[in-house]
């Protein structure tokens, strides 16, 4: 499955914006997907993720309670709701198929180009 984030941007402080991931060459049914993100000089991270099977998902400590992930299998899509957003969110942030539990580990080369995202004070 190859997969393709998109929507970021440029967003201000406390404001929201709305990542995709859009999935092609096979089904999204079944398998856990998150996101994670690299900001410059900074490790990656892990973001969010959901799982294939229950839905479930997790989310890294400092986005908790602000952002949201979703799936829509029908259309093949994950989709990332970012609320309330900070300085700190800034960075390129990438939609993988993984291990999503308490926490996610990507599965190494399925991401595909990143989307950056760029908050303002």
């Amino acid at each position: 499955v190859q997969l393709q984030a998109s929507g970021g941007g440029l967003g201000q402080a406390g404001g929201s914006l709305r990542l995709s991931c859009a999935a092609s060459g096979s089904t999204l049914d079944g398998l856990d997907i998150g996101w994670f993100r690299q900001a410059p000089g900074r490790e990656r991270e892990g973001v969010s993720c959901i799982t294939g099977n229950s839905g479930s998902t997790w989310h890294v400590d400092s986005v908790k309670g602000r952002f949201a992930i979703s799936r829509d299998n029908p259309k093949n899509m994950v989709y990332l709701q970012m609320n309330t957003l900070k300085p700190e969110d800034t960075a390129v942030y990438y939609c993988a198929t993984g291990r999503c539990g308490f926490g996610f580990l990507p599965d190494f080369g399925s991401w595909g180009q990143g989307t950056l995202v760029t908050v303002s004070s």
